[in-house]
């Protein structure tokens, strides 16, 4: 009997967006795939200086500060201090959800 972890559907692979995405706008593979090494490094760098950075249709990366907080240790239940850091954020955009998971 497969497992749960087997039977799961697989994400695409960069290559199969690249081919996709090649197809369906009548580019070559090399311009797709230069496309969207571009587009992830204005991301990078837009997100990183104006903390936020929008992809229209599908959601927008922001910097989120977390504070210093206390947790445990799930082995021992000791407390332990967890510092303040900064994490990336992705908020989907409701055009995206409304897309994937229907309009209510």
């Amino acid at each position: 009997m497969p497992t749960a972890k087997e039977t799961a559907p697989k994400a695409m692979t960069k290559a199969q967006i690249i081919a996709q995405l090649a197809e369906k706008n009548e580019l070559t593979k090399k311009q797709v795939a230069a496309f969207l090494e571009s587009l992830v490094e204005l991301a990078y760098r837009e997100t990183k200086k104006n903390k936020k950075f929008a992809v229209p249709g599908l959601g927008i990366l922001k910097l989120n500060k977390r504070k210093a907080r206390v947790g445990r240790n799930p082995a021992t239940g000791e407390a332990i201090k967890i510092p303040a850091k900064t994490a990336v954020k992705m908020t989907v955009s409701k055009a995206c959800k409304d897309a994937i998971l229907g309009a209510k």
